[in-house]
């Protein structure tokens, strides 16, 4: 069986149901905490090119990510990361996460990409992409991408600690530690 991974279109918004339960049910399996999401909200972020579906040549739904920009535009969090029951452990959820990268840098190339977890999967890929771990002061501080934590059964954690510490770590790419150093050439 073949997956495909790519930017999500709007037909991909039937899925929006289906991605919703597969990170709900996911979070209560790892008993850990999880930003719950709305079809309404996924089907937004799809129309608006600011996902990544993976899908079964069949057409079954194998895995989703999407994207937000917080801080005017200076910084991007990679979110959502799914990969439905019947499709793990094949991969999928690296190439989802490459796409999701590459579309963060495609559509914002200057802003700092972040992404919080409690997941050791989500980390190492992380690492391996060039993200490093970081204190939450190092994260936007838009008022707007913390309500979206609100879902999370750990809220009263982010709260308590005035929004700079949780049980999620924080993990962050910034464009200007990877530039490319060229060499002159020698004559």
């Amino acid at each position: 069986m073949e997956i495909q991974v790519y930017v999500a279109r709007p037909e991909h918004g039937k899925y929006a149901e289906q991605i919703c339960e597969e990170i709900y049910i996911s979070s209560l399996e790892r008993k850990t905490g999880i930003a719950k999401r709305t079809p309404e909200y996924i089907i937004e972020k799809i129309n608006a090119g600011k996902a990544v579906i993976a899908l079964s040549d069949e057409g079954e739904f194998a895995g989703f990510s999407y994207i937000e920009s917080w801080g005017h535009k200076t910084f991007v969090a990679n979110s959502g990361l799914i990969v439905a029951h019947k499709f793990r452990g094949m991969g999928i959820a690296r190439r989802i996460k490459e796409q999701t990268f590459l579309l963060s840098r495609r559509l914002f190339p200057d802003a700092k990409i972040f992404s919080i977890t409690t997941g050791a999967a989500v980390m190492k890929m992380n690492y391996e992409f060039g993200f490093r771990p970081v204190p939450y002061t190092e994260l936007t501080d838009d008022p707007e991408f913390w309500k979206g934590c609100e879902g999370c059964r750990h809220f009263d954690i982010l709260q308590s600690h005035d929004y700079k510490m949780c049980i999620c770590t924080g993990l962050l790419y910034d464009p200007k530690e990877h530039l490319e150093i060229h060499s002159p050439k020698e004559k």
